[in-house]
């Protein structure tokens, strides 16, 4: 998810293809943001809601009293997919850095030292590790 554009053509490409070749997978989710903020995303689901409420015949005020955080979800960049339980933070930040800013209310994060490009299977299941002895409390 993000805006491939600014990447060189046969990255862009090489992305395209194996999102395309994963697309019928079933089993765990992944997102991989490039050029993402997740500003833009609500900005960009705000733009969404008003022009399909343009194109349905719905004023503005019909609009204003049905908007509601279900809504608003359906027009994010992943309205097809629930909410992410574990965000893996790479590169030793410890900072959300405007990622998936709607979808993480409730999701529990993972820091660690690696940097992307480096980031490995053992250090997948590191964090898959660390979060399966968390206590989920969903926000509460």
């Amino acid at each position: 998810m993000g805006t491939l554009d600014q990447l060189p053509g046969q990255l862009q490409t090489a992305l395209k293809e194996s999102e395309e070749a994963t697309a019928h997978v079933d089993g765990i989710l992944v997102n991989v943001a490039i050029g993402y903020g997740g500003r833009q995303e609500i900005a960009d689901a705000v733009r969404s809601m008003l022009l399909d409420a343009q194109e349905k015949g719905t004023s503005m005020e019909e609009l204003a009293e049905s908007v509601d955080v279900d809504m608003i979800g359906r027009h994010l960049y992943t309205g097809d997919q629930p909410d992410p339980d574990l965000v893996i933070r790479t590169s030793g930040e410890q900072r959300l850095s405007g990622f998936m800013l709607w979808q993480t209310a409730h999701s529990e994060y993972y820091f660690c030292d690696v940097f992307w490009p480096a980031f490995r299977k053992v250090d997948f299941l590191r964090a898959l590790r660390d979060y399966a002895v968390r206590h989920r409390r969903y926000g509460g």
